[in-house]
């Protein structure tokens, strides 16, 4: 330990974290003490646990390129923000695993996610957003176009990838919110992830019996040709995780974005007049929105010094991504939405060995659904005040519960 670190001694917080933001996509009041204090902890609200908060762009960056954390949910002190069942902490995959493991399972996803084959789904994706279009245009409105248009799209999707039938869907629509939302309680979490484990090991078995184009055959494929052994949970967990990563995270900002260009019709009407501002607005829209403000959650493995305090060995720890993405030093006007101004380097899909293993892909998806929804509905607008849409609080993607909207 550096002697001019300091092993801080942190007050107890007058309201448990996390805390709530003031509007859906501005930050909550209270970070504004980490301007001042940017490393700090913090008490959880369910477990009453005292765990860490880093923040500010480059002590997120320095942090998550740190050998000296773990991701692993197995440690006393993993920082679960909500109350989950004990096989969160075993039923995981990469995005739970140090390494090596985390790169020997990792690798069998990725050769799915490259950008060329991303690239070559264009056409699909594109088909599957039209039909999603001409779907909600049949509909009365008002029509909540978070249900109808942003889950079905990636939803549809990731099902292609995974090669899970159409008629399941709605099914892992359902069990994800569940799962990843910010009310249910821990049994609700629990029955949902025995419900889709159940289906994932059958889907399993019948793709060694019957392989095809997709991500878990190749999965299947590859433990094979190597020789080496796998059991059907490390391929359900992998499937589970891809599942809900996969769509969860793209529905929530399809329709966070989406009401966020309505409520910025200046930048809104520069996007409708200019087909080339869509690559860097999206790239704005999720530094902007941050939905995976509070999804980066650690344990250090040794005391750890980063800005002046000794995080001590065995504690956890969240990375406040948003904290990043509005980072003063980093970003001119940060809680301004610029879509011209929009560039990688955000920590919008995170950073380092967990970088978002999906992340062209979910950049594809925005990219069509943004170019073709309002050249399609020109009209399209809120169908009530966005004061009054309730947001996923607390949830581990952030988002909106629903999008109501109109033409």
């Amino acid at each position: 330990m550096s002697m001019g670190a300091i092993v801080a001694q942190a007050d107890v917080d007058e309201e448990t974290f996390p805390y709530e933001r003031a509007c859906p996509y501005q930050p909550p009041l209270k970070y504004e003490q980490f301007k001042h204090e940017p490393i700090k902890q913090v008490t959880l609200r369910d477990s009453g646990l005292r765990v860490w908060v880093v923040t500010g762009y480059e002590n997120i960056r320095l942090l998550l390129t740190d050998p000296r954390i773990s991701a692993s949910r197995k440690h006393a002190n993993f920082p679960f923000y909500f109350n989950a069942p004990p096989e969160f902490r075993t039923e995981t995959s990469f995005i739970g695993y140090d390494q090596p493991e985390h790169g020997k399972t990792r690798g069998k996803a990725a050769v799915t996610f490259t950008n060329r084959r991303v690239k070559m789904l264009r056409e699909q994706i594109e088909q599957i957003t039209d039909e999603a279009i001409d779907n909600m245009l049949q509909m009365t409105p008002p029509v909540d176009m978070h249900y109808v248009l942003s889950l079905r799209i990636p939803m549809t999707v990731i099902c292609i990838l995974l090669g899970i039938p159409h008629d399941k869907h709605e099914f892992f629509q359902e069990n994800g919110t569940v799962l990843l939302g910010g009310t249910a309680t821990m049994e609700q979490r629990q029955a949902a992830l025995v419900d889709v484990n159940e289906y994932l090991y059958e889907l399993v078995a019948l793709k060694e019996r019957e392989p095809g184009d997709d991500l878990l055959s190749r999965a299947i494929a590859e433990y094979r040709a190597a020789g080496e052994p796998y059991e059907h949970r490390d391929l359900v967990n992998l499937c589970r995780l891809l599942m809900n990563g996969g769509h969860e995270t793209t529905a929530s900002m399809i329709s966070l974005g989406t009401a966020v260009l309505l409520e910025h019709p200046d930048q809104l009407e520069a996007l409708k007049a200019d087909d080339s501002l869509v690559i860097p607005a999206v790239e704005e829209l999720i530094r902007f929105c941050t939905i995976g403000d509070i999804a980066v959650p650690r344990v250090a493995l040794e005391d750890i010094e980063i800005g002046g305090v000794t995080i001590p060995k065995g504690d956890g720890i969240l990375c406040l991504v948003l904290t990043g993405n509005r980072d003063e030093t980093v970003y001119e006007n940060p809680h301004e939405l610029i879509l011209s101004r929009g560039k990688r380097g955000h920590l919008g899909f995170g950073h380092g060995l967990h970088y978002c293993i999906g992340a062209d892909l979910a950049r594809l998806e925005l990219q069509i659904v943004w170019s073709k929804l309002f050249k399609r509905i020109p009209t399209l607008r809120l169908a009530k005040p966005f004061s009054e849409i309730p947001s996923k609080e607390r949830a581990v993607i952030y988002g909106l519960w629903g999008l109501p909207i109109t033409w």
